[in-house]
């Protein structure tokens, strides 16, 4: 299970719509012997499309250091589908980087969004289920 508290998802989901038309990205940083997310890194998508993202290098250097700062590390990206399901694209998995990650989507396809996560590993997609926490 992935345990993203409030005020993270709360930060995912609104950078998810303020990027619109656009696929939204960004990275999340967390304890990496844990499931528990700690903090949300939005980056820019360097694509700059509605059907794919890529993370903006210079913000994922960015997040990375800070995070190390913190004592944290990277343990997932998420970003937006516009169009479709919360469910990785043949083009999610083939650009998903490291099997311990958490993949994070957020479908703004209807009303309301909707949040979902994965594991890819070695293509293989496994769907996470996703708690919401107070701190």
């Amino acid at each position: 299970m992935l345990r993203l508290p409030v005020e993270v998802y709360t930060a995912v989901v609104g950078h998810c719509l303020g990027g619109l038309p656009d696929e939204a990205c960004g990275l999340l940083g967390g304890d990496p012997a844990g499931t528990e997310v700690a903090i949300c890194y939005p980056t820019r998508n360097a694509a700059a499309s509605a059907r794919t993202y890529t993370v903006d290098p210079q913000d994922h250097l960015r997040a990375d250091r800070d995070a190390e700062s913190r004592g944290l590390e990277i343990v997932g990206v998420f970003h937006s589908h516009t169009h479709t399901d919360p469910y990785p694209s043949a083009t999610d998995v083939a650009q998903a980087p490291d099997p311990t990650w958490h993949y994070v989507i957020v479908s703004l396809r209807d009303e309301s969004p909707t949040l979902r996560s994965y594991r890819i590993v070695d293509g293989k997609i496994d769907e996470e289920q996703v708690g919401r926490e107070d701190r």
